[in-house]
C-alpha cells in the first residue's frame, strides 16, 4: 500500500494542515467566539481592539516569517508608518476612517517595496540587520521630525469622522470593536486564500528550499518582493486601526519593542498557519492584561516562563501542540 501524500507546511484549518476552500469547525468555532466576545466580555471591548489589531500585525509577520521564510526585526517599521499616516491625514483635516486605512495600507506597502530589494538580497543575519536598521532609522527620524510627528509628545489632536457617517467611535470601544472584527476578518479571509494559492505554496518552497525553486519556474525573488510588500501593507493597515480606534499616535508605534513582541506572539501561537498569529495575540494580550494588573513592575518575568513552557512542550507553538494532541488521540478538526 502506498504511502499517502504529503499535505503542504501551513495549516489552513485553525488545527490541521491541508487542502482545500472549506472551513473546518474549529475555524467556525473560533470566529463566532470573536463574535459573540462582545456580548460576553462587554467591559473588555478595548482591550478586545488592541487584540484583534496585534493579531493583524502579528498576521502580517507571518506572511514573511511563517510562510516565505524572511526574518524580521523591524516589521513595527511599517506598522508606525501606517499609524501616523492616519493620525496625520486626520490631523490635517481627513478623518474618513475607511479612506484613511486605505492610504495607509498603500503609503506603507509603497515604503516596503524598495526595502524588500534590500532585505532578500541576504543571508538570515543580514535581514535582521538591515530590518532592525530600517526601523532604528525611521524611528530616530520620527523624533527628530516632532514638528510633524509630535516626537516624544506622540501626534495628539487626531480627530475622526463617524465610520460610514453613522458611528461615532465611543468611550466604550463598541464601534471601535466592530470596526476592528470587521477589517481583520475580511483581510484575513484575502489572505487566507492567498496562502492557500499556487502562489502561497511557492513560498513556501522558498522557505524550505529556495535553491530548488527556480527548477520549477518560480522566480524567488519577485515571491519574496511580493510578499513583502503585502506583508508591509498589511502591518501599515494595523497602524491605522490603532491610531482611528485611540486617537493618539506614539514614537512606540515604531520601537523595536513592538517587533520583538511579534515574535513572542508568533512564537507562542505557532508560525505558517495565519491562525497562529491570532491565537497567539489572544493569549500574550489577556496575559499580559492580567499579570500586569497583578504585578505592573514584574509581569514580563511570568510572560518568560510562558515562553520557556511553550518552547518546551514542542515546536509550532500552542496549535503545533494542539495539532500533535489532535493526532495522538484520533480528533476530528473537521
Amino acid at each position: 500500500m502506498s504511502a499517502a501524500p504529503a499535505r503542504p507546511y501551513g495549516s489552513p484549518g485553525l488545527l490541521r494542515d491541508g487542502w482545500g476552500d472549506g472551513w473546518g469547525k474549529a475555524e467556525i468555532v473560533f470566529w463566532l467566539a470573536v463574535l459573540a466576545s462582545p456580548w460576553l466580555f462587554s467591559q473588555y471591548l478595548v482591550l478586545g481592539s488592541q487584540i484583534l489589531i496585534v493579531g493583524l500585525l502579528a498576521v502580517s509577520l507571518d506572511l514573511i516569517l511563517g510562510y516565505a521564510g524572511i526574518v524580521s526585526l523591524g516589521h513595527a517599521a511599517y506598522f508606525g508608518v501606517g499609524a501616523y499616516t492616519a493620525g496625520l491625514l486626520a490631523t490635517h483635516g481627513w478623518g474618513e476612517p475607511i479612506s484613511g486605512l486605505g492610504i495607509a495600507g498603500v503609503v506603507a506597502a509603497a515604503l516596503g517595496f524598495p526595502i524588500s530589494f534590500l532585505v532578500v538580497r541576504g543571508g538570515d543575519l543580514s535581514r535582521l540587520m538591515v530590518t532592525l536598521g530600517i526601523g532604528a532609522m525611521l524611528y530616530e527620524a520620527a523624533n527628530k521630525a516632532a514638528r510633524i510627528t509630535g516626537g516624544v509628545d506622540g501626534l495628539a489632536g487626531v480627530e475622526m469622522w463617524k465610520l460610514l457617517g453613522l458611528f461615532r467611535f465611543d468611550i466604550e470601544g463598541r464601534v471601535a470593536f466592530g470596526y476592528c472584527l470587521v477589517v481583520t476578518f475580511l483581510l484575513f479571509v484575502v489572505l487566507r486564500r492567498m496562502m492557500r494559492s499556487p502562489f502561497g505554496l511557492s513560498l513556501q518552497g522558498i522557505r524550505e528550499n529556495a535553491r530548488r525553486m527556480p527548477a520549477l519556474g518560480a522566480s524567488v525573488r519577485a515571491r519574496q518582493v511580493a510578499i513583502f510588500t503585502v506583508s508591509a501593507g498589511i502591518a501599515g493597515v494595523a497602524g491605522a486601526l490603532l491610531t482611528q480606534t485611540t486617537q493618539f499616535v506614539g514614537l512606540d508605534t515604531l520601537g523595536f519593542s513592538r517587533s520583538a513582541e511579534l515574535l513572542i506572539i508568533l512564537v507562542l501561537g505557532g508560525t505558517g498557519r495565519l491562525y497562529g498569529a491570532l491565537v497567539g495575540a489572544v493569549v500574550y494580550m489577556v496575559a499580559q492584561d492580567f499579570l500586569a494588573g497583578l504585578n505592573p513592575v514584574y509581569w514580563q518575568f511570568w510572560i518568560g516562563l510562558l515562553l520557556i513552557v511553550v518552547v518546551l512542550a514542542g515546536r509550532g507553538g500552542i496549535l503545533g501542540v494542539a495539532e500533535r494532541l489532535r493526532l495522538r488521540f484520533g480528533w476530528k478538526s473537521r
